[in-house]
């Protein structure tokens, strides 16, 4: 049983949460936003399509950076 602690994964740990939070939560809004749904509450949403596009590819980055991590 290993420690509560784990020092050794905790940075690929937090790198691979990082980067599917970036990817869930961007391609929510960009999934979202093809459909024509805007956010509760904003009187003039913008969306920024070049902005989600990076930050996707980023979490797709991130994910797998953090997940051959732990793999390996």
């Amino acid at each position: 049983m290993g420690d509560i602690f784990d020092f050794e994964n905790l940075l690929p740990e937090l790198i691979l949460g990082l980067g599917l939070a970036l990817l869930v939560g961007n391609g929510l809004a960009w999934w979202r936003h093809r459909q024509g749904k805007t956010p509760a509450g904003v009187e003039n949403p913008e969306y920024r399509g070049g902005r989600v596009a990076f930050l996707v590819l980023v979490g797709v980055l991130m994910t797998i950076w953090g997940a051959v991590s732990l793999l390996t």
